[in-house]
This record gives structure tokens, C-alpha cells and sequence, in this order.
């Protein structure tokens, strides 16, 4: 959309309540999740939540020296969330307390030895704040403040996405901010600026251990090349760097938020030797993400996002299968860095899908199953909340209400942390999706009629798209 790379068209639903202001544009960062009708009341049962730590050794591909310390290596923020415009602080005191006491019940619910807090991911600006320096060396941080007083509150980690710019640091007026201009992003001659304002904001929550270094390359597609521009954010990402290490050396930074965009199977446009099933990843992303490997001052973890639907927005002729992408594409990640693998943002749905919320669930769980299998440090799960009463995919509902999609990222988070590993389980039905670890097991059918198989030699029946836990 506008200047924010090639086109993406994302379900309606999901671009409801993004950016920090009633005027914001809704970038794309607004196709949002998918749930199921996942026996609710089972995973509520679980109670859940909760045991996120890191895998992966901070080591820089290509020998480049890093700044690591315990709190990089050792930690990490997990199965997690992202809020949006419109999240658990929309006016409404009701509502609103419902919905903090979902985030404070999702870490008091975690097992006993289990406590690290679930991640929740806030953008500086944009998406729930406000403008946070209008004019150079005028600061407003009041909503950033009470996003991050939330998350606190709730017992979550913080994690802030340094997006979006203060307009005069590309070229609007001082003291206006125009949203709908959100996703440009800060010019060559304001790169020091932006990256002492990320350095102000390091300063000012000493409670943030991690930085993610904008948010997907906005503002950085060339129109005329048709290529992104990764040199330039490159340049960016290394200033910001510098400075958050300035203030700590032991705040963990990450980049380059690249979108991992992907084309149906078979087509030739801007194919790369990354394809599976579920398509061909875009060329120009592995030429990127390249670049900024090779370029970059240091990180301590690497972060991406995408979806299943292909850039053409045709529906992918399997959506399970489709989910293999996430697995093949992290894999191909982790062969070019031993850095630790975030997923910011990770979508399942094709606009205007038609979907019924049990296929939904489905789907999504069997995406969480194949971001589990790639042993990801993090995937943060996009809440779209809307002042609707409709909201397809969010984690609560306006009134605050717990829906599907909570309960799963619930489970998933009490019982496939980054730190605990999947083990071999033999399937008599491949239909049937299963993930599991010493202790427990999650399994989905992905067809519409009733199933009876096997699992590991024990006898399972599962409804129509039904995910099922079992313990082993």
C-alpha cells in the first residue's frame, strides 16, 4: 500500500483499528488472525499459559561481532502478541478491565515451572501512540507511556517496534503529524535523528530489553527499480543500532523486519530456489534480507513477517499445506544465520475468505504447529481488535470477552516455548496434523467430516476441523 513496497491486498476485517490515531491509514500490517472452533472451553481449561524462553546462540552470521549479555542470551519474549489501535485501553472501563484481566489471567495462569511473562509488542508510534516528538526535542509520550504501563501491569514482557517517523524527519511540517503518511519513512539527513529518538525511548523504559528496528521495510520499496531499497534501511537499522547500544549493551536489537512474500507455485515472477507447496518465496525479499545480513552493524536476533497468500492474493489451493511455508522459510533463515528467529507478524487467511470460524481455528493451529516445528524464538500474534462487535481472529472481543484464538495462543504458549522440543509421533491418518512434546500433544484434522486414527498406537476421534489436546 502507498509507499510501503509492493501491493498486498489483506481481508477488510483485519486492517479495522490499525494506526495510533482515529486519522491513521491502516497499513498492511492489518491482515489479522484466524481462530478455531476449537473445543474453547477445553483449552480454557487448560488454564495455560506461558513458558517463553529463547532458543538460539546470538552468534552474527558472516563473523560479525556482537554485544550480548544474559539478559539477550539467555531470555526471549516467545509466543506472544502485538497490540494495535484499538487493544485492552479503548475508553471503555468495563471493557477495558475485562480485558487487562485476560492479559494479567494469562501470566498468573502459566504452569509452575513455567513463569517467563508473554511478550507484547507496542510501536513507538502508530498503532495505539501517538506521535512521540512532534517537534524536534518535544517529546509526547503519553500514550506510549500508558501502553507500556499496561503491558507491565499485566505482567508481560515489553517489546517495542522503533516505527514510525515524526513527519519532520521526512519532510512535513514541525509540530503536525499527518497519518496518513505513517508508513514513509524518515529521510537520509534524519537517520541520526530517528535513531536518537529510539535512544530516548531506550532511556525512557529501562523495562524494554528488545528493539525491533522498524516495521517492514516501509517506505523502503523503490518504485522505479522495483526492488526494495535495503541499502537505505540498512543505513537506518545500523544507526538506530548504534545508538540503543550506546544506552546499553545489553538491550537486544533486532532487524530487518522484511516481509517474506511469496508467489502461487510454478509462477516465474521474481521466483527464487525457496519454494515449496505453499509457492516460491519473492526474490527481491532473499536479495534484501541479504543485504542486510551481510551490512548490518550487528543484531542480536533476526525478525521477519508473512503470510501464507501469495502476493497475487489468490488463495493458496491447500491453506494447511500452505502453512509449511513458515517451517521451509525459517529453515532457509537459520541456513544463512545462528541468530535467534522472531516472526513479528504471521497471517494464514486470504481476504475476503468466507472462512467459518472452526476452519479458521483450524488453520491457524496448524500454523502455530509449523512455526513450533522451525523452533522460532518468537511469533507474536496480531490482535486486531476493532470498536466492532464483530472481530474475526481477535484475542478478546470489544466488551473484553476471551475468544478462540486466546485459548490457542494460551496452549501453545504453556506447552511449546521455544525451549522445549518437539519429539517424532507416528500419525495412521496424514490428515490429521499433531505436534508434541514430552507431556503433552495437540492434534487438528483439516477436513470437514469426522476422523478416527491413530496416534502413536492410541486411538483418537476428532470432529469436524477439531483440535484436540491430549497429554501423553
Amino acid at each position: 500500500m502507498s509507499d510501503s513496497g509492493p501491493g498486498r491486498a489483506f481481508p477488510r476485517a483485519f486492517m479495522e483499528g490499525v494506526g495510533g490515531h482515529a486519522r491513521e491509514p491502516r497499513p498492511w500490517s492489518g491482515q489479522r488472525r484466524r481462530h478455531g472452533a476449537v473445543a474453547v472451553a477445553a483449552f480454557l481449561a487448560l488454564g495455560c499459559l506461558l513458558a517463553l524462553l529463547r532458543s538460539g546462540d546470538g552468534s552474527a552470521a558472516g563473523g560479525q561481532g556482537l554485544l550480548t549479555s544474559p539478559t539477550t542470551a539467555d531470555t526471549a519474549p516467545g509466543w506472544g502478541l502485538t497490540h494495535t489501535q484499538y487493544s485492552a485501553d479503548n475508553g471503555d472501563p468495563t471493557a477495558d478491565a475485562a480485558a487487562q484481566a485476560l492479559l494479567a489471567q494469562s501470566q498468573s495462569a502459566q504452569s509452575q515451572s513455567a513463569r517467563t511473562p508473554l511478550a507484547q509488542d507496542q510501536a513507538m508510534m502508530g498503532w495505539g501512540a501517538d506521535n512521540p516528538e512532534p517537534s524536534p526535542g518535544v517529546y509526547d509520550f503519553t500514550r506510549l507511556d500508558s501502553r507500556i504501563r499496561m503491558i507491565t501491569r499485566s505482567g508481560g514482557r515489553p517489546v517495542i517496534t522503533l516505527c514510525c517517523a515524526p513527519d519532520w524527519m521526512k519532510g512535513g511540517p514541525v509540530g503536525r503529524t499527518d497519518w496518513s503518511r505513517l508508513e514513509t519513512a524518515p529521510s537520509a539527513d534524519h537517520y541520526a535523528d530517528f535513531a536518537a529518538l529510539a535512544a530516548t525511548v531506550a532511556r525512557r523504559y529501562p523495562q524494554v530489553h528488545d528493539f525491533v528496528v522498524w516495521n517492514e521495510f516501509k517506505g523502503f520499496f523503490d518504485n522505479g527499480s522495483g526492488q526494495w531499497d535495503a541499502a537505505a534501511y540498512t543505513a537506518l537499522y545500523n544507526e538506530v543500532y548504534r545508538a540503543i547500544k550506546a544506552v546499553s549493551p545489553g538491550i537486544a536489537v533486532g532487524g530487518p523486519y522484511l516481509p517474506m512474500d511469496s508467489f502461487p507455485l510454478g509462477s516465474e515472477t521474481y521466483a527464487s530456489a525457496v519454494s515449496g507447496r505453499w509457492g516460491t518465496l519473492d526474490q527481491r525479499v532473499v536479495t534484501a534480507f541479504d543485504y542486510w545480513l551481510q551490512h548490518k552493524a550487528g543484531a542480536d536476533f533476526v525478525v521477519v513477517d508473512g503470510s501464507t497468500v501469495p502476493k497475487d492474493g489468490a488463495p493458496a489451493p491447500d491453506p494447511f499445506a500452505a502453512t509449511e511455508k513458515f517451517t521451509a522459510v525459517s529453515r532457509w533463515l537459520r541456513d544463512r544465520t545462528t541468530l535467534p528467529l522472531w516472526w513479528a507478524e504471521w497471517y494464514v487467511e486470504p481476504p475476503n475468505s468466507g472462512w467459518n470460524e472452526p476452519y479458521r481455528d483450524a488453520v491457524l493451529a496448524s500454523g502455530m504447529i509449523a512455526l513450533a516445528e522451525a523452533r522460532v524464538s518468537a511469533a507474536f500474534y496480531w490482535n486486531p481488535e476493532t470498536n466492532s462487535a464483530d472481530c474475526p481472529g481477535c484475542l478478546w472481543s470489544a466488551s473484553g470477552a476471551p475468544l478462540p484464538p486466546l485459548a490457542l495462543l494460551r496452549g501453545f504458549a504453556r506447552w511449546f516455548p521455544p525451549s522445549v522440543a518437539p519429539v517424532p509421533v507416528a500419525v495412521a491418518d496424514p490428515r490429521v496434523r499433531v505436534l508434541a512434546q514430552a507431556a503433552e500433544g495437540v492434534a487438528v484434522n483439516t477436513t470437514g467430516g469426522p476422523l478416527r486414527t491413530t496416534v502413536d498406537g492410541r486411538s483418537m476421534s476428532l470432529g469436524p476441523y477439531q483440535i484436540l489436546w491430549f497429554a501423553r
